[in-house]
């Protein structure tokens, strides 16, 4: 029986690793960069966007207006924010993005959420490969993509939902 407390000991260190590495832990797993490294990406017709360590395209929601995140519960579920995993104090910058431009912001549960020119960042949880950038739409109207640069891109996306 002394296993048992070893394999205890394996399953404890592997719930804890996925609940610390943030959003990045529904998406299938990339050698390299954690999924707080931000990159510029590009999106046909639309240019650089950030998007997460692991290529997946980075939102912004309107009500957030350069402050705090207003998406929380079932908005959470569809839109997963860009979290640091505990312990990480800062996220990194990667090809593309401005260092400058990078934060965090405290969420009502404690964790941090990673902010671009002071916007919370968030996921979505239909785009299912990197590269996909199916959150930002006319029928979607509060989530937007934020270009490398800092700014809000509201050209329509190719490929993306039609309103």
């Amino acid at each position: 029986m002394p296993a048992r407390p070893h394999l205890a000991a394996v399953l404890l260190a592997c719930t804890v690793a996925v609940a610390v590495t943030g959003c990045g832990a529904s998406r299938p797993a990339t050698a390299g960069s954690p999924a707080y490294q931000l990159r510029a990406r590009m999106v046909p017709g639309v240019g650089p966007v950030l998007a997460d360590g692991h290529g997946y395209t980075l939102y912004i929601y309107v009500p957030d207006h350069r402050g705090r995140s207003r998406c929380y519960g079932v908005c959470a579920q569809a839109w997963p924010p860009l979290t640091l995993p505990v312990g990480v104090g800062r996220p990194m910058a990667g090809p593309g993005v401005r260092t400058a431009l990078l934060g965090t912001v405290r969420r009502a549960d404690g964790a941090r959420q990673v902010t671009y020119n002071g916007w919370p960042l968030y996921l979505y949880e239909s785009d299912h490969e990197p590269g996909q950038a199916t959150g930002q739409a006319e029928d979607m109207g509060l989530w937007w993509l934020l270009s490398a640069s800092g700014a809000v891109d509201k050209r329509p996306v190719a490929g993306a939902a039609a309103g």
